[in-house]
């Protein structure tokens, strides 16, 4: 132990902390880099004032335990994506569009336009049970991967 209190310096800590920082990018589990964090807090007091080692690895542990803590239940909830990616569904729904090709031979297949783009695309591919004809009005029911069911208006 006084081997340890005499030879780690403020550096060594410094250095652990990028390394653990480093890590991170191999990592997948997004902790590593408040460990590394908490390494460089402890080097840059160290640098202020000498401690002991059991001093300096108290302190690392206590402020990466608060530092992993502060994150995942303060900070990262607040970064969530808010983007409305996922709701596709909710746009098309409900949506009205006109059949503007109709193929009763393969289970009612067809390609309707909507009067204004509906997520980057006017035109898609639709399945309809009912019969139509084109021309007719169909509003959108569900999806079947990128094909849209319809059902006539």
């Amino acid at each position: 132990m006084e081997w340890l209190n005499t030879n780690i310096a403020y550096w060594h800590w410094m250095i652990f902390g990028l390394c653990l920082a480093l890590a991170e990018v191999m990592l997948v589990s997004f902790v590593a880099l408040w460990f590394g964090i908490s390494a460089i807090i402890v080097g840059l007091l160290l640098l202020i004032y000498p401690f002991s080692f059991t001093v300096q690895l108290t302190i690392w542990i206590v402020l990466s335990i608060f530092i992993v803590f502060a994150w995942f239940k303060w900070v990262s909830p607040h970064l969530k994506n808010k983007t409305f990616s996922g709701m596709s569904r909710e746009s098309m729904i409900g949506q009205i569009g006109t059949v503007i090709e109709y193929n009763s031979l393969h289970e009612g297949r067809g390609t309707l336009r909507f009067p204004a783009p509906i997520l980057g695309n006017d035109e898609w591919q639709f399945i309809c049970t009912d019969i139509v004809g084109i021309g007719d009005r169909v509003i959108v029911r569900e999806f079947s991967g990128n094909t849209l069911i319809v059902s006539a208006k």
